[in-house]
């Protein structure tokens, strides 16, 4: 009897390579959308928040970004055990990669407001703009137009940040792959369809970042 080809073979593994691309989709987005917004919230008061805020922060995002993103993966998944805080695999995974991607982007966001020069916040207090009205009108969009393209890099890395979920048992695209060229022997096919999905995956996300850096850069203020 005939071996089946390769061809055949991803015609039975379309619906797991599917799942696996879905699961990994749903990852990178919550992943993006949890580091985003913590990062900015953190990027904020590292540049402007009092010692007591700044210095804690300061301390998370330094251990943060030092520790490998394996490492902190397994630590969320099995440390929080030890507090009797059961996680599900995905949502460690979500919580990991999430606190690494903020640790990222909130230095980013820092580097990026300390950027615009002092003068611009002391123009906008000579004219009465209080000190929330010169953040939003005055420091804010010049200091997202610097932000953005490190933040686009970082949501790149965060794709492939999680194939190592695959560690905890997330079937995600990576998993999935390996199960099936344990099934069919096949792995340079199969890891090359892998490597096209993350591609697509990955320069998708990117270009709708791109995408949003150019409608930003049309802006006047």
């Amino acid at each position: 009897m005939a071996q089946p080809t390769f061809w055949e073979q991803l015609w039975l593994a379309r619906w797991a390579l599917l799942n696996g691309a879905l699961v990994t989709l749903e990852l990178s987005v919550l992943i993006i959308l949890v580091g985003t917004v913590v990062g900015l919230l953190g990027g904020l008061g590292l540049a402007y928040g009092r010692w007591f805020v700044r210095w804690p922060i300061r301390l998370l995002v330094d251990l943060l970004r030092g520790i490998p993103i394996l490492v902190l993966i397994l630590f969320t998944f099995y440390g929080f055990a030890i507090f009797k805080v059961k996680l599900s695999p995905f949502n460690a995974g979500v919580m990991a990669l999430g606190a690494f991607c903020s640790a990222h982007v909130a230095e980013s966001f820092r580097g990026a407001l300390q950027s615009i020069p002092n003068g611009q916040m002391e123009a906008g207090k000579a004219i009465g703009l209080t000190f929330p009205q010169r953040l939003v009108y005055v420091i804010l969009p010049q200091a997202l137009r610097r932000f953005l393209p490190p933040w686009i890099n970082t949501t790149a890395e965060m794709v492939k940040g999680t194939t190592l979920v695959s560690i905890i048992g997330v079937v995600e695209l990576l998993l999935a792959t390996q199960q099936i060229i344990s099934r069919t022997y096949m792995p340079i096919e199969f890891y090359g369809v892998a490597f096209i999905i993350y591609f697509a995956i990955s320069f998708s996300i990117a270009q709708a970042g791109a995408w949003v850096e150019r409608r930003y850069s049309y802006l006047r203020y």
